[in-house]
């Protein structure tokens, strides 16, 4: 067969010698190794002695839209390294094998690549993929393992490190002997959360636990924990107390949105009892508290005038006992807190929300006060550096997407792995900062 028919099928180290059509939609091509020589695997001397030439059937990529049998003519060589008569060698013989065929395998390189390449850019079923490519599902998820663990290198070290959970599975409730145990799974995500560089997610930890933090940091290299000056946390005490036991250096800063929601929290909380004790019922459409209850979480700087005036109404026809309006108030304060980055007037915000939380009397209002003042150290870096775990929850939602195309994994393995492995995939081509 002429070269031009090699060059076309794309397998530079072979060399095509029949092509047969089997149907309309199937070709039978044959190949051999362009080189009649090899190494002895065993003692490295060279051979042309060939035993056999058995054929063998191969899986290859699609040629042209059309479906491809391939079929290689291996040779079979005999090593005959001999002294005075005698056999030096103990292999007696072999089979060549190349990069794309590598000793013992029937499927080529580059379709183990493409399957799984595949399988973790599109978040596909191990199944489908395989029944795409022609491949049983154990060796479509053996080419993804193969992958991923060239795709997923050691974590660079990062001075900015984001931390944050997300469920795994939903909640089951498994029968032992001592009775039903809850099984609640959750993954700890690790993310660089540096602001000023691209957000890569560095490793995942089953639990959501200080132990699970501090296991997950103690398998890192000393230069990685080392390079760590901050850590971006949730208002979590296990997070914090397994950072400071294996990140003694380094400074917990907690992401605001979650003190926001906090605070949001709050005001929800005091307008659902004070309509229960007026009304003795939960919020209606009648209500004017709950009609408007996204109104009362929206930022107030946004509101415009016609819903300020809007919210004023609220406050006067379904706020007797001006719970809720004081309760809206310390929430803004402590927006306003959170937004302050000079330190004189920080600390002017910071005694305007105490003095205001106090004044009040509430004891949702008190209960977030005492949040407050017991993470202030934390919040207290935000407010130096800025920092957040932005990157961090957009990752959640990449693992929650993936999870959701999976329908759920059974292996914990297998869930951490095809995450990292596809936002490896997806996010090689992004540009450094």
């Amino acid at each position: 067969m002429d070269d031009p028919t090699s060059l076309l099928l794309g397998l530079d180290e072979y060399v095509v010698v029949d092509v047969q059509r089997v149907d309309p939609k199937v070709v039978r091509v044959v190949i051999e190794t362009k080189e009649d020589a090899a190494a002895c695997p065993e003692c490295g001397v060279w051979t042309t002695r060939v035993k056999d030439r058995p054929r063998c059937r191969i899986r290859d990529l699609l040629a042209s839209g059309q479906r491809v049998e391939l079929w290689c003519r291996k040779r079979r060589l005999l090593c005959g390294e001999r002294l005075c008569g005698e056999r030096l060698c103990p292999r007696r013989s072999f089979t060549q094998h190349t990069i794309q065929l590598p000793a013992r395998a029937r499927v080529t390189t580059r379709l183990r690549a493409k399957v799984a390449e595949a399988i973790a850019i599109s978040n596909r079923a191990v199944t489908e993929v395989g029944r795409e490519y022609g491949v049983g599902w154990h060796t479509a998820h053996q080419a993804l393992v193969a992958a991923a663990a060239k795709w997923l290198p050691e974590p660079d070290p990062t001075p900015v490190l984001g931390i944050d959970e997300t469920r795994a599975r939903r909640v089951r409730w498994i029968l032992e002997e001592a009775g039903w145990k809850r099984c609640d799974p959750w993954l700890t995500s690790f993310v660089d959360a540096r602001p000023d560089a691209p957000g890569r997610l560095l490793g995942l930890a089953p639990g959501r636990s200080g132990q699970c933090v501090k296991d997950w940091l103690g398998e890192q290299t000393p230069k990685f924990r080392h390079a760590v000056e901050v850590v971006v946390i949730d208002p979590s005490a296990p997070y914090a107390s397994g950072v400071r036991a294996a990140l003694p250096q380094a400074r917990i800063a907690v992401d605001h949105w979650h003190l926001v929601r906090l605070a949001n929290q709050m005001v929800t909380d005091v307008r659902q009892r004070v309509t229960r004790q007026r009304h003795g019922r939960r919020g209606r459409k009648v209500d004017a508290a709950w009609a408007h209850r996204h109104l009362l979480l929206t930022a107030g700087d946004r509101l415009s005038a016609k819903q300020l005036t809007r919210l004023s109404r609220v406050f006067d026809q379904d706020d007797p006992t001006e719970e809720i309006a004081a309760a809206w108030a310390c929430k803004e304060l402590l927006r306003q807190l959170l937004a302050e980055r000079d330190p004189d007037r920080v600390r002017h915000r910071l005694w305007r929300f105490y003095d205001a939380c106090a004044r009040v009397e509430i004891p949702e209002v008190e209960r977030l006060a005492t949040t407050i003042e017991t993470w202030w150290p934390a919040i207290a870096v935000f407010l130096e550096l800025g920092v957040t775990n932005a990157r961090t929850e957009g990752y959640n939602r990449i693992i929650k997407q993936t999870k959701q195309v999976a329908c759920g994994f059974r292996n914990i393995d297998n869930y951490q792995r095809r995450i990292l492995a596809h936002i490896a995939v997806t996010r090689r081509d992004q540009p450094p900062a």
